[in-house]
């Protein structure tokens, strides 16, 4: 495919009714590398929108292309109507962007560097100390504004860094991993005010590691794995289309699971009414996928094995990922 007759720059018919994000057939190639293959994905807005994937599907590209700051190889993207490859300025304009690692300046303070990051944009500074004052209270640091960036814990900085990417009021707010090495106390609270702003209709773009975070923050998904994707849908659509309600987790002993497992593929298929899928053997344990994991576990110990521990659980998110992109660790 030619990539300059490709590349396709025309806007939509009618941009004001545009999706806040639209992509046809995007590819970005570096040399002889593909990092995204020919992806259509579109956003509607007030939507909260995930990419997952493992490191090197094409995430942060892809997320580098809707800010404007990458340009793709071919297809069509627009931004709130507006094709990013030629009108860079006007998206990055309507766009708050969180980056993998905190970039706040640390020579400032917390109030400074709110009122710095506005200058940028041109905003007023009557407009900004006003503003400023309301993003610290939104992202509870309002005890903190006269502290040096330095002294905040990493859940303060993260927190600032969303405070920060707010000061334009933008459209839509991009967040590459925006949890990435918080705990748990600290991921919740972040949590909490990516719900706040959903509810006030800005539109959320994420990717994100954590299967968790995306059943609670997204609405709708793709899967992406080497430049493609995979799968889309919402976190409880895709659950069902890809994997069973529930999930039995046994342990009979490393050495023993494999043997095991060829066993109840046969024991475990003959049965009916279990809504038996199938097994996964991991180092540890073994996931006998089925809709009714109880009535599995039953059956397994009236052919008379007994594992030395078993878990019932719901399916979760992470079980479609691990399924769909495979549990080979990359680099």
């Amino acid at each position: 495919m030619s990539t300059s007759s490709a590349l396709d720059t025309s806007a939509p018919a009618d941009s004001s009714a545009a999706p806040a994000i639209e992509a046809t057939d995007l590819v970005k190639q570096y040399g002889d590398f593909t990092a995204v293959n020919n992806i259509s994905f579109s956003v509607t807005r007030g939507e909260s929108f995930g990419l997952l994937g493992p490191n090197g599907a094409g995430k942060s590209t892809t997320m580098r292309m809707i800010a404007a700051v990458s340009s793709r190889t071919s297809g069509t993207m627009y931004v709130s109507g507006i094709d990013p490859q030629a009108e860079g300025p006007r998206v990055r304009a309507r766009l708050g962007v969180i980056p993998q690692q905190d970039n706040l300046d640390e020579d400032l303070t917390v109030r400074e560097n709110l009122i710095m990051y506005g200058r940028y944009f041109g905003l007023p500074r009557k407009y900004l100390l006003a503003k400023a004052d309301e993003l610290l209270e939104f992202a509870q640091l309002t005890h903190k504004a006269k502290a040096r960036v330095e002294d905040l814990s990493g859940g303060m900085k993260r927190r600032l860094t969303i405070a920060r990417a707010l000061i334009n009021e933008p459209e839509i707010l991009l967040l590459d991993e925006p949890t990435t090495g918080l705990d748990p106390q600290a991921r919740h609270v972040l949590w909490d005010r990516l719900f706040r702003l959903k509810e006030t209709g800005t539109t959320l773009v994420l990717t994100t590691h954590h299967m968790e975070e995306a059943e609670q923050l997204c609405d709708r998904l793709i899967v992406v794995d080497h430049g493609e994707i995979m799968a889309e849908g919402s976190p409880a659509g895709l659950i069902r289309e890809h994997s069973t309600r529930e999930v039995l987790e046994l342990r009979f002993g490393m050495d023993r699971n494999p043997e095991i497992a060829a066993a109840l593929e046969t024991e475990l298929g003959n049965r009916e009414g279990l809504g038996y899928s199938h097994i996964e053997v991991l180092p540890d344990r073994l996931l006998v996928y089925a809709d009714d994991a109880e009535a599995a576990l039953e059956a397994i110990h009236a052919d008379g094995r007994r594992p030395m521990t078993s878990l019932i659980r719901r399916s979760s998110l992470e079980d479609v990922f691990l399924r769909l992109t495979g549990r080979t660790l990359v680099d």
